[in-house]
């Protein structure tokens, strides 16, 4: 025998949010790419892992110099990475000599002893205000074994400190060494991860710890980028109003 189905209110249905990469998202309006380069398709898997192997070298090689990011780019035979520290004396060494060991670690990635490599270091001003470095701080404070809540509250104090407009932290896995694994957040400020024009940093970090491996998010908004041709008048602010044409013909 059939029997007729109710049908479905789709109010009552709840829709699932689709997290999405913040940074991704937002290429070619906020954000800028990490690699700037073209090839043709049958080198371009070569170049790809190139930088994916550069990029591995200087965290691994460089942990203790707080290096936030690695931008890489390539002109014909020369091969430029620039590299955003939070310590640049650490990574520059007595008399430049840091920068010659890395010059020469990634000749040998490029098995190419005659390409021109230009190493330029930049310190990140705020470092309190990246998220990458936010994240390398929780990450060390968790490794030592200190509470996550405290870990955050720490991180979250630092970021106020730098004048930041908006803060998110997520912390996922054994917390505190529990045996069920779970994933605590907080927010602090106003993260509008749906606005485009959104000046959002996003970072993810990997704490390895005695009871397991905790993985670490962070959300950092540091203000709307508005372009000239789209401002609009500031509020408070009254627009001139045209003259009445009628008016003027009397």
């Amino acid at each position: 025998m059939w029997q007729l189905k109710p049908k479905l209110n789709t109010e009552d249905i709840e829709l699932m949010g689709h997290k999405i990469n913040p940074t991704g998202l937002r290429l070619g309006i906020t954000q800028e790419h990490r690699s700037h380069w073209y090839a043709p398709t049958k080198s371009y898997p070569t170049l790809l892992r190139e930088d994916d192997m550069i990029r591995n070298f200087i965290n691994d090689k460089y942990s203790a110099a707080g290096v936030s990011d690695v931008l890489i780019s390539r002109k014909a035979d020369q091969l430029e990475v620039e590299l955003k520290t939070a310590r640049p004396g650490v990574l520059v060494g007595r008399q430049g000599s840091g920068i010659d060991d890395l010059r020469n670690g990634i000749h040998k990635i490029l098995k190419d002893p005659n390409r021109q490599v230009r190493i330029n270091v930049v310190e990140v001003e705020r470092a309190d205000a990246d998220a990458y470095l936010l994240a390398e701080y929780i990450a060390q404070q968790l490794e030592k074994r200190m509470a996550f809540r405290r870990a955050i509250r720490m991180a979250t104090q630092r970021a106020q400190r730098a004048g930041v407009l908006g803060l998110k932290i997520q912390v996922s896995g054994r917390l505190n060494g529990a045996e069920i694994a779970r994933t605590e957040w907080t927010r602090e400020g106003r993260v509008p991860l749906h606005t485009l024009r959104a000046d959002i940093d996003y970072a993810t970090k990997i704490a390895s710890t005695t009871y397991g491996v905790l993985g670490i998010k962070v959300w950092v908004f540091k203000g709307e980028v508005i372009s000239k041709e789209n401002r609009h008048t500031p509020t408070g602010v009254n627009p001139r109003r045209r003259a009445n044409r009628r008016s003027n013909e009397e």
